[in-house]
């Protein structure tokens, strides 16, 4: 039988500690710990949360862009008022910032990074459904063309020069998707699964992926864009109002919510289908949702009371394993 030194061309390495950078594909024997290893991809499967700093205003039904080192949230409801409020985030600390013109929650967002965000539609106060669209450059929000149909809790996705929004509250429940070309929304194809509350990521005005929300009762139903229609495709483990992270149709992160109760579940779709990985912390309900399957963050949320907590997800390239001897 042919040992590791000749399929690998090389011995496994007796170490004293593990290498501080190790390789994929590359083993050794730790001495101390008297166990095998190896270095082995790690992927969204290997991922957890823990938590990020809190926001200077604590809120549910926000928005955010970015990734958990440089990001940005904006507008929402505290309970109390609809805010505009905008805060920008370094890694560590929340600053608060020029705020949107229009105060709004259940607004949706496109926007892969902080200073290019992109706010649109929501509800300020119940009954008032926007159609307002903004785009910030780094440092304040400009005022831009409407959407065609104001509504509350739909969701976008894509940059801020083509985007993409489905569904929402008009009301009644909607399907209703429009694009984004940098100027102006265009009416496209409706959605097959009429729902607010819903999730939804991809890069562009040509490709998404929809899934979750409600309708009313909380929705499984998983749809995917390809700029002329959407297809039902695998359905989500848990359904539920959802909040998501924004980059990719085929690499997407749904996490917490409203199901029958409040939820800490986060699931992610390949593509093809969902997989439950590492649960948040605390379950939540509306929280706002930013970054990229393995660079994620949840914005606050509710309940019992508002939360300005936020939540990091991170999901490792390289994995340490250890292996069995016998």
């Amino acid at each position: 039988m042919a040992d590791y030194k000749n399929i690998k061309g090389f011995n496994i390495q007796y170490l004293d500690s593990d290498p501080p950078n190790p390789i994929e594909g590359q083993m050794w024997f730790n001495s101390t710990t008297q166990t095998l290893k190896g270095a082995v991809v790690g992927g969204v499967s290997a991922g957890t949360w823990s938590s990020g700093g809190s926001q200077n205003t604590a809120r549910a039904s926000g928005a955010g862009a970015g990734s958990t080192s440089a990001a940005l949230s904006f507008g929402g409801y505290t309970g109390t008022a609809y805010v505009n409020n905008s805060e920008t985030y370094n890694g560590t600390s929340w600053t608060e910032t020029n705020n949107l013109n229009t105060g709004r929650s259940g607004l949706m967002r496109a926007g892969t990074s902080a200073p290019t965000a992109l706010a649109f539609g929501g509800a300020s106060p119940p009954g008032s459904y926007k159609a307002e669209t903004e785009k910030y450059d780094g440092t304040s929000w400009t005022e831009v063309n409407n959407l065609n149909q104001g509504r509350y809790q739909g969701q976008g996705s894509g940059t801020q020069t083509s985007a993409l929004l489905g569904g929402g509250l008009v009301p009644p429940f909607t399907g209703n998707t429009e694009s984004w070309d940098g100027t102006s929304w265009t009416e496209t194809h409706e959605m097959n699964t009429a729902r607010q509350g819903l999730g939804m990521s991809g890069s562009s005005n040509t490709e998404a992926v929809g899934f979750g929300g409600h309708a009313p009762g909380p929705k499984t139903e998983t749809e995917v864009y390809n700029g002329s229609s959407w297809t039902e495709v695998s359905e989500l483990n848990t359904g539920r109002n959802i909040g998501s992270a924004t980059t990719s149709s085929t690499a997407a992160l749904g996490f917490a919510g409203y199901s029958t109760t409040y939820v800490a579940n986060t699931e992610a779709w390949n593509g093809t289908a969902w997989t439950e990985v590492s649960d948040m912390a605390n379950a939540r309900s509306r929280p706002g949702g930013l970054g990229t399957q393995t660079d994620a963050m949840a914005l606050g949320g509710d309940p019992p009371s508002y939360y300005a907590s936020t939540e990091e997800w991170t999901a490792p390239d390289i994995l340490v394993k250890t292996f069995t001897t016998s």
